[in-house]
């Protein structure tokens, strides 16, 4: 059967638009979180004191790592390192697991002390920390939607380097999903400086 015609450049394209798409979706968000912070400053500030640093900058390292793993995998597969390229793949997607985990427990401790929207402790803030928290958990839990798409097109993309779909002469669907988790990457680095090192 003769190979359906592939067009590279427009996937290319295509991701990058769709990139754009997604820059705009957090771009918004920072733009409005940068209004709260101006007015809700101090609270902001002592908001910020809840976070563990330690667990945010622990992630911070988990994510920069996975991409490096992600980009030398692309760059394994264009040299026709098929074998090694699908390791790296599968090491991006359990350091994106590990992500995910260091969130939960995150998560999970914040939600036991009642600093949640609605919860029992936050209700007895000032505005400004719920607004911080109201935030935070909306930023951080989408990034967290995020990470899971990435997990999941990841694992596509691995199948498909299994199946042979994905080879040295056919790598975009790999460096599309490289993009996607730079992307991913890029946003966390915004995040975690903005939630968790505010002076």
């Amino acid at each position: 059967m003769p190979e359906l015609h592939r067009d590279d450049e427009g996937a290319k394209l295509g991701m990058w638009l769709f990139l754009f798409t997604e820059i705009l979706l957090f771009g918004g968000l920072f733009v409005l979180y940068a209004v709260y912070l101006q007015r809700y400053q101090p609270a902001f500030h002592a908001a910020s004191g809840e976070l563990d640093v330690r667990l945010g900058a622990l992630n911070t390292v988990v994510l920069i790592t996975s991409s490096v793993f992600v980009a030398w995998g692309i760059a394994a597969l264009k040299r026709g390192n098929v074998r090694f390229a699908t390791r790296l793949t599968l090491l991006t997607i359990a350091f994106a697991g590990v992500f995910l985990v260091v969130k939960y427990f995150e998560w999970r401790a914040k939600f036991h002390h009642g600093l949640y929207p609605g919860g029992a402790e936050l209700d007895t803030r000032e505005q400004g920390q719920m607004v911080y928290f109201a935030l935070y958990y909306l930023m951080t839990g989408l990034h967290g939607v995020h990470i899971v798409v990435g997990m999941g097109v990841l694992a596509w993309v691995l199948w498909l380097m299994r199946a042979g779909r994905v080879t040295p002469e056919r790598f975009v669907a790999l460096e599309n999903a490289g993009l996607y988790w730079h992307l991913v990457d890029l946003i966390w680095i915004y995040l975690f400086p903005l939630f968790y090192l505010i002076t």
